[in-house]
């Protein structure tokens, strides 16, 4: 059964920083596409980042330039690095993989 246990989440002022850590098992982590999704209060949950099999990433307009997908097969993990945080990147943040979702992590950026 595949599992993904988010971390990393928390409280931060607008301006700072958070690393996002998805731990994954279950499955052979370094084949298939693995995403971030982020949902706000009363929003739908959005597609933030995406990193392929091979390495290729994708993220939504919104976070382009702040933050960075990246996934270390050793340790079979997916980080999402949050640089240069806004009020509107708060939310509860999942990592998605194989048709399988992640509990998630509460994100919230205010001052």
């Amino acid at each position: 059964q595949v599992q993904l246990v988010e971390s990393g989440g928390g409280l931060v002022q607008p301006g700072g920083s958070l690393r996002l850590s998805c731990a994954i098992s279950g499955s052979i982590f370094r084949i298939g596409t693995k995403d971030w999704y982020r949902q706000a209060p009363g929003k739908e949950r959005e597609l933030v980042a995406r990193i392929t099999t091979t390495g290729i990433t994708n993220y939504a307009d919104s976070v382009k330039d702040r933050f960075t997908i990246s996934a270390d097969n050793a340790k079979e993990t997916v980080y999402l690095q949050m640089n240069s945080l806004k009020v509107e990147d708060t939310g509860v943040y999942y990592c998605y993989f194989r048709d399988f979702w992640g509990p998630g992590t509460q994100v919230t950026v205010s001052s």
